[in-house]
């Protein structure tokens, strides 16, 4: 796969995009359950890679891999696409910090898609900007948690939790605090505003990173969970229960009984 794709990004760069594009749509995997995210950041590597090189054609490889970003129709090819220019892009960000807050916007934006699989995209693109850049990419995810909607916030906290990122401790402490300041949104939300698409969405995610990033910093963590669960929040304290069903967080039995204890 990765001398085809590499002639075809390189053939790419050089104008001539419509071979790489179908190649993307023809191994995208959709419709189906699982897209092709190999591929996809396999795609990301090879321009994060050539980036500095070919700058100006890089950026107008990924504006016309993104052309059609606004009307994407889920589970296609097409969506497949898309999803490869944001993550592309988040790697192309890496490598050169001058295109770092234009990306930032971008990944903003499309953290609001109706698209999920757009959404994972977004989370992946702040994940390859993190190790580069964790102070900047820290800022703006913190920014997306405090002020952005129900989508971006989803965003911010995804980005986040992805245990191999959990080893710095900025990122660690960035993380318990996007997932405490997310938390607090959610418990303000009035419960007539609950059955909205978006903050089920949000709701649903947190019942995974939240058991993420507790269990890179325990104490922390199950002490933020355990605060949560005094709110006695029904959408809350489901997110509590959904954490303690995984299994990376088996090891911290003392913890969990305790927490359980608190929801039962």
């Amino acid at each position: 796969m990765h001398e085809t794709l590499s002639s075809l990004v390189e053939r790419a760069l050089n104008g001539n995009r419509r071979p790489l594009e179908f190649y993307l749509r023809e191994q995208s995997r959709l419709p189906g359950k699982r897209a092709n995210l190999e591929l996809a950041i396999e795609f990301s590597n090879l321009l994060g890679a050539v980036v500095p090189e070919y700058a100006r054609q890089t950026r107008e490889l990924l504006t016309y891999l993104l052309h059609d970003g606004e009307h994407i129709e889920v589970n296609t090819p097409g969506e497949f696409v898309v999803l490869c220019g944001i993550v592309a892009s988040g790697a192309c960000a890496a490598v050169l910090p001058g295109w770092r807050e234009e990306i930032y916007k971008l990944l903003g934006h499309y953290a609001s898609s109706l698209s999920w699989r757009v959404r994972e995209a977004v989370a992946m693109g702040f994940q390859q900007l993190l190790p580069a850049a964790p102070e900047e990419t820290i800022a703006y995810l913190m920014t997306l948690a405090a002020e952005g909607d129900n989508f971006q916030q989803r965003a911010s906290i995804a980005a986040v939790a992805e245990p191999p990122l959990l080893h710095a401790p900025e990122i660690v402490n960035a993380a318990l605090s996007i997932q405490r300041l997310v938390l607090e949104r959610m418990h303000s939300v009035p419960i007539a505003e609950r059955k909205r698409e978006d903050f089920r969405a949000l709701r649903q995610a947190l019942g995974y990173t939240l058991s993420v990033v507790t269990a890179a910093a325990p104490e922390k963590g199950f002490a933020l969970m355990s605060q949560s669960a005094s709110w006695n929040d029904p959408d809350i304290n489901w997110i509590l229960r959904e954490n303690l069903k995984k299994k990376r967080l088996a090891k911290f039995a003392e913890h969990t009984e305790k927490l359980s204890r608190m929801l039962a």
